[in-house]
């Protein structure tokens, strides 16, 4: 059976949670509003899942975070808040795998299956959330050097395209493709297709209708 922790001073959110999670059978459901009544049910039953908020709880910092998830590493813990920031995101991603997060603003389908996601101890990280993340990696991505060939290419093994096609659409053989694939991984730093064309698509070298892979 699963044990939920709603750790989240909003009444109206309360309702709204216990709602959702009374979807999830068979469960058990505890309301807390502050850190030390956390750690009191923690210790009752160190496997729950928490729904918390955290900008409203009463966290000293990230670190005080981390430290209970730590303190119990049978638990999952899933953020359901209205803002947070890159650097926080960033910070408990990598530091817990236990940790997911979901804005409040989520549709309602959204916050049901991050919650179906926690109960199966898998992390939810949800679509704004991973904008954020990703905006951010890309005001730091270096800029490419690929030239204009490159890059057509790079478009092409984006839409799906083998080595043969885009051969036959540039009247080059296959050779040559293989040749300007090759630069283009090494120019990246990439091993595969696959990262070639994340990196692409997150440095905006290919549209979202041109993403494949």
């Amino acid at each position: 059976m699963t044990n939920f922790i709603i750790a989240d001073n909003q009444e109206l959110t309360q309702v709204g949670l216990t709602a959702l999670i009374n979807k999830v059978e068979p469960h058990s459901s505890v309301i807390v509003s502050y850190k030390r009544e956390l750690i009191e049910q923690l210790e009752k039953a160190p496997d729950s899942v928490i729904l918390l908020d955290y900008t409203l709880f009463d966290f000293t910092d990230v670190e005080s975070l981390l430290i209970l998830c730590d303190r119990f590493p049978t638990s999952q813990w899933l953020l359901i808040t209205d803002d947070l920031t890159e650097s926080f995101m960033r910070k408990v991603i990598c530091s817990s795998k236990n940790i997911g997060i979901i804005f409040k603003d989520s549709q309602i389908s959204y916050l049901h299956e991050a919650i179906q996601d926690a109960v199966q101890k898998r992390r939810y990280i949800c679509h704004r959330a991973t904008e954020i993340l990703i905006d951010s990696q890309l005001k730091e991505e270096p800029a490419t050097n690929l030239t204009s060939t490159e890059i057509e290419i790079l478009r092409s093994i984006a839409q799906g395209k083998t080595t043969k096609e885009i051969a036959a659409e540039r009247y080059s053989s296959i050779h040559t493709i293989n040749t300007h694939r090759k630069n283009i991984f090494k120019k990246l730093k990439v091993n595969t297709a696959h990262e070639a064309v994340k990196y692409a698509f997150r440095a905006g070298l290919v549209d979202t209708s041109e993403f494949y892979i």
